[in-house]
């Protein structure tokens, strides 16, 4: 395995690793734990460890603390991996986070009445109450609309929005002017 990674044909220096390097296996181990928490992530570092230490191990110099060299080595691998996770963005992706990028709609009163309703729907602008109309109350599928109003699909999706949005700002407007209202008598 030396000789893959080293280039060289030295059994001694693969001896030598083994002799210098395995034994601090379970400190190298341990120190991986502290600076990356997860085992997986762990017995990965350690991997890479002794992997970049057979590489370079020519280069280390015997009798000197092997220990203290291959923590180095660690070291210095942990920090490249942590250099490389702070380019990537990891982003949270909590149901509280998509509550603030998406627009607040207000929600329909339950104390709305049908000729409230009604006369909601006849102020939202023809070409989207006719959309809605249809697809909320007739209950038709986008493309059978699309036919029906001879008007792409996407048209149709873009205004059943927009018409819903309207609908709904309608209902909101209404219902907060008769709390108001309600709120005065009292």
């Amino acid at each position: 395995m030396l000789r893959i990674l080293t280039g060289k044909n030295d059994d001694r220096l693969w001896e030598a690793f083994e002799a210098e390097a395995v034994p601090h296996l379970p400190d190298l181990y341990r120190f991986a734990r502290w600076l990356v928490g997860a085992r997986e992530d762990a017995e990965d570092l350690v991997q890479e460890t002794l992997s970049e230490a057979m590489r370079s191990f020519h280069n280390y110099e015997r009798g000197t603390n092997c220990r203290a060299w291959m923590t180095k080595i660690m070291y210095n691998l942990n920090g490249r991996r942590l250099r490389k996770l702070g380019r990537v963005k990891i982003v949270n992706d909590t149901d509280e986070m998509i509550a603030e990028t998406i627009a607040f709609t207000p929600s329909i009163p339950a104390t709305l009445t049908d000729s409230d309703i009604i006369s909601a729907v006849q102020r939202v602008p023809e070409a989207y109450r006719q959309i809605v109309l249809l697809a909320d109350v007739e209950e038709f599928a986008y493309k059978e609309i699309a036919e029906m109003v001879q008007i792409p699909i996407g048209t149709v999706m873009s205004r059943l929005h927009r018409g819903r949005k309207l609908l709904r700002m309608e209902l909101a407007e209404y219902e907060q002017e008769r709390g108001q209202v309600r709120g005065s008598i009292r």
